[in-house]
C-alpha cells in the first residue's frame, strides 16, 4: 500500500487486528520493510503492525538529497498522521532505531514505548570520512561494491555459512536500495548526535543488540541504556548487527516479554 506523506509516496503494510494498539517497524539503511517479517508474523497475533519503507528505499519515493536525522523523522510521523494513527509502540533497527530516538525526544506523546535496536544515539567526528567514503561508493559506482563489505557487518560468519537464503535475500535488499536514496540517508546517518538529549525520552524503552555487533557494539548500546531513565537492555547471543534475523527466537522472546510488560 501507498500513502502520500509530505508530498512523497510512501509504501507501508499495516496488518493484524483491525483494531488494538499499533507496533510500528522501521528497518536499517540500505533495506526495506521486508526485513521485518519474522517479527510481523509473532506481533500480528496480538498488535496492528505497520512498517514502511524510509525515503529514498524500497517502494518509497527518493526525493533529492541530502536528507537530516530530522527530515526522516518527520517522514515517519507524517505517515502516522496519514493513517489516523495517534500512539504506538515504535521498534526501529540501527536507522530506524536513530529516527526512534528522534521521534521520542521532538514528539514524545506519539509514543507508547521504545524498542531500539542495533543503534548508536552518535556518529563520532572521526567516522565521518567511512560516511563520506560510503557516500562516494554509492553515488560514483552504484550499490554493488557495498553488498559484501556490509554484508560482512551484519552477520557472523557461521550464520552466513548456514544460511545462504538469507543472506541472499538481504543482498537482493542492498542491491535493489537506489543510490541516490542511500547516499542522501547517509547524511542523515553520519551527522547523528542525540546524546545529550537521551535523558529527556520518558517512554518505557528496551535496547536490543548483538553480542559480535562490530557497528553498533553492546558497549555503545549500553551508553544510550545508561542514559535514558528506566530502559532495558537486552544483548543477544551470537548474533552480529541484524539480530532480528540472526537470531530471531530470542531477539523476539526480548520483544514480546518487552511488550507484555507495556501494553
Amino acid at each position: 500500500m501507498r500513502v502520500l506523506v509530505n508530498g512523497i509516496q510512501v509504501q507501508y503494510e499495516l496488518e493484524g487486528p483491525s483494531s488494538g494498539p499499533v507496533v510500528l517497524l522501521a528497518h536499517s539503511l540500505a533495506t526495506n520493510l521486508s526485513i521485518w517479517e519474522p517479527q510481523v508474523r509473532m506481533l500480528a497475533e496480538n498488535f496492528r503492525v505497520l512498517r514502511y519503507d524510509a525515503l529514498g528505499h524500497g517502494g518509497t519515493g527518493v526525493p533529492a538529497g541530502p536528507y537530516t536525522m530530522d527530515r526522516l523523522a518527520t517522514q515517519a510521523a507524517g505517515l502516522l498522521g496519514a493513517l489516523g494513527l495517534e500512539r504506538v509502540h515504535f521498534m526501529g533497527l540501527s536507522m530506524g532505531g536513530m529516527i526512534a530516538q528522534l521521534l521520542a525526544i521532538r514528539a514524545p506523546r506519539k509514543l507508547a514505548s521504545l524498542l531500539l535496536c542495533s543503534t548508536t544515539s552518535r556518529i563520532p567526528p572521526e567516522a565521518l570520512a567511512l560516511w563520506q567514503e560510503r557516500i562516494r561508493i554509492a553515488e560514483t559506482e552504484g550499490m554493488e561494491p557495498l553488498v559484501e563489505p556490509t554484508i560482512g557487518r551484519w552477520f557472523t560468519p557461521p550464520f552466513r555459512i548456514a544460511h545462504p537464503d538469507v543472506i541472499d535475500k538481504v543482498r537482493a535488499m542492498i542491491r535493489a536500495t537506489p543510490p541516490a536514496g542511500y547516499s542522501a540517508c547517509c547524511h542523515a546517518v553520519s551527522r547523528l548526535d542525540l546524546a545529550a538529549e537521551l535523558q529527556a525520552i520518558r517512554a518505557p524503552t528496551l535496547m536490543i543488540v548483538g553480542e559480535e555487533d562490530p557497528g553498533t557494539p553492546v558497549e555503545a548500546c549500553r551508553t544510550i541504556q545508561e542514559q535514558i531513565p528506566g530502559s532495558e537492555l537486552a544483548i543477544i547471543p551470537s548474533a552480529s548487527h541484524l539480530s532480528n534475523l540472526e537470531q530471531t527466537e530470542p531477539f523476539n522472546q526480548a520483544v514480546s516479554s518487552f511488550l507484555a510488560r507495556v501494553v
